[in-house]
């Protein structure tokens, strides 16, 4: 269990604090990804910065099998001696740090700014680049401090490929071995509603699930003249969009947020001819675990119930997404901890829980892990740009509070893991 009073917090006393020479070199490399996103499983210009830099410190990272992506162990072989078994395992759980380093295809909307992208149609607008900053960021100083002899348990990095791919590129990294010998995860994503300083975390789930859903609905079409000779087939999609949310909503507990959103649906050329081809698409959102398990079948029988009631023949494809990040109550009690050592009691709010997808998810079906929200708003800042938009950027100040977050976690909770 960890240690349960803020008595025991080592505060200053805590080593690993960054250095302005280490923080500016972070900036620079941040800057570098900004300038140069690269979408999911593309990411090799990425992958090798990060792949040069380790090994600069005097780290041996390995290359996922997919050729992005990267994975980085500090503590077990370096240093002050093995802590390898005989068979080659590590002799204590890692403590994984996790960074996802894809952009998005979306352009850079800024105007103002010296390091905005360079690549037509993709930024990292969702903050990767910071992630994956902060992450090397706490693999160069926990090196550091294992080298003096201060590091107590084996660290893995991980910087993995295509988050924002379903159904995510953290199942290539655990596939990969990504989560061998590791006890505990810890991830961490931009918050731009939260000011730099702070983090905003939670006990359980905190993201939602998402899942992507495609849906042909076919019959024989004909007159406008004559809907009773056809299968009125614009109706069927009609009543498909409108009823299938409502039924689903009925047969699931409602505090389990599962919930169907349309965002496309194509039919038809002419006004008086009734259609034979149908097309929607959409997204199911659930904040619930267990309902989210439930889903597919859930959704399934909704739209051939009410398609076929309206005479239409459907077939659907159900991809998928994530399940929602839930996390565990002593790992995100970690995470506490060690942002309170580093920048006081005030330094932690309660965040909820979001309807956004992330595949960190997938990491705690294997083992106990947490989240946390990263403020990146600069402090008295009123404007909050949103994730996913062109115009998003994030306050460089809060580099130096992920890096000294993860610091600070990998050497208090070590002994506890």
């Amino acid at each position: 269990m960890l240690r349960e009073t803020e008595a025991d917090l080592p505060g200053d006393v805590l080593p690993g604090a960054l250095s302005a020479s280490l923080h500016a070199e972070l900036v620079e490399f941040r800057r570098d990804l900004h300038m140069h996103p690269e979408l999911g499983n593309q990411e090799f210009r990425t992958t090798a910065a990060i792949k040069e830099r380790l090994e600069r410190a005097g780290l041996t990272p390995r290359v996922l099998s997919t050729g992005t992506g990267l994975i980085c162990d500090i503590g077990l072989t370096e240093g002050h001696g093995s802590r390898l078994t005989d068979d080659g395992r590590p002799a204590a759980p890692l403590l994984a740090l996790r960074a996802d380093i894809d952009a998005l295809p979306i352009p850079d909307t800024k105007t103002e700014c010296a390091y905005r992208s360079t690549v037509p149609g993709r930024a990292h607008a969702c903050g990767h680049d910071v992630h994956t900053t902060v992450v090397l960021g706490a693999g160069l100083v926990l090196a550091d401090l294992h080298a003096k002899g201060l590091l107590s348990r084996p660290v893995r990095l991980i910087f993995q490929p295509a988050e924002e791919q379903l159904p995510g590129g953290a199942l290539t990294a655990i596939a990969d071995g990504a989560l061998e010998g590791v006890g505990r995860i810890l991830a961490l994503h931009c918050d731009p509603k939260v000011e730099t300083g702070r983090i905003g975390l939670r006990h359980g789930p905190i993201t939602s699930a998402c899942d992507k859903l495609d849906v042909t609905l076919d019959g024989p079409g004909g007159h406008t003249a004559r809907p009773h000779l056809t299968t009125d087939l614009v109706t069927a999609a009609a009543r498909v969009v409108t009823d299938v949310p409502a039924v689903i909503s009925r047969r699931v507990d409602t505090r389990s947020g599962l919930a169907l959103t349309w965002g496309r649906i194509e039919s038809g050329h002419a006004p008086n001819v009734i259609p034979q081809h149908a097309e929607l698409s959409g997204t199911v959102r659930c904040l619930d675990l267990d309902a989210w398990r439930d889903a597919p079948d859930i959704v399934h029988a909704a739209i051939d119930e009410v398609a076929t009631l309206h005479g239409a023949k459907s077939e659907i494809t159900y991809v998928r997404g994530v399940p929602p990040v839930v996390n565990d109550q002593e790992s995100a009690e970690l995470l506490r901890r060690a942002m309170v050592a580093r920048r006081g009691l005030d330094s932690v709010e309660t965040t909820e829980q979001s309807l956004g997808g992330e595949d960190f998810s997938w990491y705690l079906e294997h083992v106990p892990g947490a989240m946390a929200r990263l403020g990146v708003r600069r402090p008295g800042e009123r404007t909050v740009r949103d994730l996913h938009q062109g115009d998003f950027d994030a306050d460089e100040n809060a580099i130096t509070v992920g890096v000294e977050l993860f610091t600070a976690a990998a050497l208090m909770g070590a002994p506890e893991l």
